[in-house]
């Protein structure tokens, strides 16, 4: 399973920096539409993958788990990871100045807390699916991602601790 995972994950960034190669060096703008279109089903043959290998006997593990994860953060955070993708393909590929500038102070406590909005969405949509898989399995050999689950749960938590931390002591511009 730690195959497709990885293979997933390859062909993810793959399409986005074909897209923005298509976007920017090729000037086609729908083939790089095209081409960020691919991500989503990179994502659905990734957790059909999933579904398949466990339906055929496959004790579930770690990487099946991961797996549900990677299709909430990818949901979530795609739009945002394609964001950033497209700066640092501007900034280093053509060698344009970064438009994106440092946040500091209740600005950058919103932003933290706008992140875990997106990982509170990405756990719904991991939580949703891992119940699916679940249930759908039906079987005794799931106790694993129950466990990937528990372990997220506490991360959303953490994570969240953190973002908060932005607020109530917020990050200060460094005087020159």
């Amino acid at each position: 399973m730690i195959k497709w995972i990885i293979a997933a994950e390859i062909l993810f960034w793959v399409a986005i920096l074909a897209g923005l190669f298509a976007r920017y060096v090729l000037h086609r703008k729908r083939l790089s539409y095209l081409l960020f279109l691919l991500t989503p089903i990179i994502d659905l043959a990734l957790i059909a993958l999933t579904v398949v290998d466990l339906q055929s006997g496959a004790v579930a593990t770690i990487a099946h788990g991961v797996s549900v994860i990677y299709i909430g953060v990818s949901i979530a955070y795609g739009k945002t990871m394609i964001a950033w993708a497209d700066d640092k393909f501007q900034t280093y590929i053509l060698k344009k100045e970064s438009a994106k500038k440092p946040l500091y102070g209740t600005e950058k406590g919103l932003h933290e807390l706008k992140m875990w909005g997106r990982h509170v969405l990405a756990y719904a949509i991991g939580s949703v699916m891992f119940w699916l898989i679940i249930t759908l399995i039906n079987s005794n050999s799931t106790e694993a991602l129950f466990n990937v689950w528990r372990i997220w749960s506490i991360a959303l938590l953490i994570d969240g601790g953190i973002s908060l931390s932005y607020l109530l002591f917020p990050k200060r511009a460094q005087s020159r």
